[in-house]
């Protein structure tokens, strides 16, 4: 009888250790397969050189032909008058290497550049704002 109890209390201890460890499982490793980021991309113009020169500078480096990286989307290609250009890139983060070595190969020289970790937060306001006017492009 008392090895019967022992058996049980293993048991349950056991059972409790297993469902702890599926539910860390879940909290840590979400079974998310859509890994991909949002970057937005600051190609600051060197105010040095005129538009032709940068511009110059960019096809002799190939930009046109590396940048994006293959598996990386444009999702926006903005001018920020008084700055340069401003790039948000969609992305799977196992291409966050290649899009880094695509502007430091191809627009170095002819901008600095500034990047950053990106994400969407209009679907979490819209609701709060007072005007949902949103423009879509």
């Amino acid at each position: 009888m008392k090895n019967m109890k022992y058996a049980l209390l293993l048991s349950l201890f056991l059972l409790q250790i297993i469902a702890l460890a599926q539910s860390n499982d879940s909290i840590t490793s979400p079974k998310k397969v859509d890994d991909k980021l949002l970057l937005t991309i600051f190609l600051k113009h060197d105010q040095s050189m005129n538009l032709y020169e940068i511009e110059e500078i960019r096809t002799d480096q190939g930009f046109y032909e590396n940048f994006p990286p293959e598996g990386v989307a444009v999702v926006n290609w903005f001018v920020v008058m008084g700055i340069g250009q401003m790039v948000v890139l969609e992305l799977p983060a196992s291409k966050l290497a290649a899009v880094n070595l695509a502007i430091e190969r191809t627009a170095w020289k002819a901008f600095k550049t500034e990047i950053y970790p990106t994400y969407d937060l209009y679907p979490i306001v819209e609701d709060k704002l007072k005007n949902k006017s949103k423009v879509t492009y």
